[in-house]
């Protein structure tokens, strides 16, 4: 669509709407080509980008965490997010493990000293949250997911960093997989969904 069209469709002038969409384009959620822009097809090569960032990023953040963080009373949010979803998984709500995922990462993510690392953590939160309304309706993803948190969260207890970062590795590989599979890209297609 292009942005004489969408700011006529908004109601507003070209300026925000030239605004939105660069920055939009400048986190690859849109494409440009001219004055056009259009949502890019989900492809392994873009999954593979996003995950590369999140190995990076992730891991290191919750290594953070770690080390700085020993009050047990600081790490509570985190615990009270991880028996959530335990409860839920028991109880088969899907929606209630879901939002008890989102509080668990946000738990961790409000204890990182690093805002600026927090930051580029949040540069996907679209994704996250496309990922869990894709996979975690599945019992089995669930279960893994679980196994993963469980695992950052005994690392985050001991104040041990490089555990903690080894689960968190550890969870964005399976996190990687439960998404390739739910968007059908391991057979080679480029999906719509984003």
């Amino acid at each position: 669509m292009q942005e004489v069209q969408l700011a006529d469709r908004l109601g507003v002038s070209r300026t925000p709407v030239r605004e939105a969409l660069t920055r939009l384009a400048s986190e690859g959620l849109v494409s440009s080509d001219g004055r056009s822009f259009s949502v890019p097809a989900l492809t392994l090569q873009i999954v593979d980008d996003i995950y590369e960032v999140r190995f990076l990023v992730e891991p290191e953040a919750l290594r953070h965490v770690a080390e700085q963080s020993n009050d047990p009373a600081a790490l509570s949010p985190i615990m009270q997010a991880l028996e959530a979803s335990v409860a839920a998984h028991k109880a088969g709500n899907n929606e209630a493990f879901i939002d008890a995922n989102a509080l668990f990462r946000s738990a961790w993510l409000a204890l990182v000293p690093n805002r600026r690392l927090v930051h580029a953590v949040e540069l996907y939160a679209d994704h996250v949250q496309h990922l869990r309304a894709l996979t975690l309706g599945n019992a089995r993803v669930r279960t893994v997911v679980l196994r993963g948190l469980k695992r950052i969260a005994a690392a985050l207890a001991a104040g041990n960093g490089d555990a903690a970062a080894l689960a968190m590795r550890e969870h964005l590989t399976e996190a990687k997989r439960a998404f390739i599979a739910a968007v059908g890209l391991g057979r080679g297609k480029p999906s719509d969904s984003r």
